[in-house]
């Protein structure tokens, strides 16, 4: 595949005017959710910059349409951490700068304890689990994702709302999502910015400084606690926005890109059928 072929599915523009896309976002939100006739939004607020700036987002959009129709719209922040979360000050940071209509916040340690301990008893009486502790570990944290997203959607089922998603094309890219995890959503508003104009955005909105200039991590391993994306991905975001933007990246660096995005292509498309 092409890196122009790669870079034009991504939609990043160059520069952005950060007022337009926060107003076409706000809109596109406000327009999904009239459409759905639907009155509430659902997003799982991480303490990362990504949730941060678009928990923003779906707060002024409810905000607007409480203005605009005769109806309670809200926006409902969920927090979602494994036991106690390490950066649990930073989620606690962005629910103060959002200040949702609602939040609550749901332990996923039980339930996705359960899950792959089950999981792992069953596979161990049939003599299948071979897998070593580190890649069991690893499994283990896409289990933890998904328990999110079903947390998410049975909140969203209850109160007939809209699953928000924070996927963006820097991530999108990269495939850096857990597929039917953090990668389940009902509209995905971020999608065509890459990570440093979503930092333009939260910037534009007034996020905490310390939000905003983070490391971002999934902190998904239990082996390897808050374990960087960029650590993961063995590249920078810089890098990865720059190949987005068109600008001149090393060939490696282009390569390994394009390469990450052909092998996890199966997290973008529709699942197959024999139609296909």
């Amino acid at each position: 595949m092409q890196t122009s072929t790669v870079i034009e599915q991504m939609r990043v523009l160059p520069k952005i005017d950060v007022n337009y896309e926060v107003e076409r976002r706000v809109d596109f939100i406000k327009t999904q959710l009239i459409n759905s006739g639907m009155t509430n939004l659902v997003l799982g607020i991480s303490g990362g910059i990504d949730s941060c700036a678009l928990g923003k987002l779906a707060q002024i959009s409810v905000n607007q349409l409480n203005k605009e129709y005769a109806r309670n719209y809200q926006f409902i922040a969920v927090r979602l951490p494994y036991n106690v979360q390490a950066d649990e000050a930073d989620a606690q940071a962005s629910i103060d700068f959002i200040q949702p209509s609602q939040n609550l916040a749901v332990n996923i340690q039980p339930g996705a304890d359960a899950i792959d301990q089950q999981t792992r008893l069953a596979l161990d009486t049939a003599g299948l689990l071979t897998g070593s502790e580190s890649k069991c570990d690893f499994v283990k944290g896409n289990v933890k994702a998904r328990t999110r997203m079903v947390i998410q959607y049975q909140v969203a089922g209850i109160l007939d709302a809209l699953v928000l998603g924070t996927d963006h094309s820097a991530e999108n890219v990269t495939g850096f999502y857990t597929k039917y995890g953090d990668g389940a959503c009902d509209l995905a508003p971020l999608f065509g910015l890459n990570k440093r104009q979503i930092r333009q955005i939260a910037e534009f909105l007034g996020a905490p400084q310390n939000i905003i200039y983070k490391a971002p991590t999934a902190d998904l391993e239990t082996l390897a606690p808050q374990k960087s994306d960029e650590q993961a991905l063995g590249m920078s975001y810089d890098q990865i926005d720059d190949f987005l933007e068109g600008r001149v990246v090393a060939v490696d660096i282009a390569e390994k890109l394009v390469a990450i995005f052909e092998k996890t292509q199966h997290k973008r498309v529709p699942i197959p059928t024999i139609y296909d």
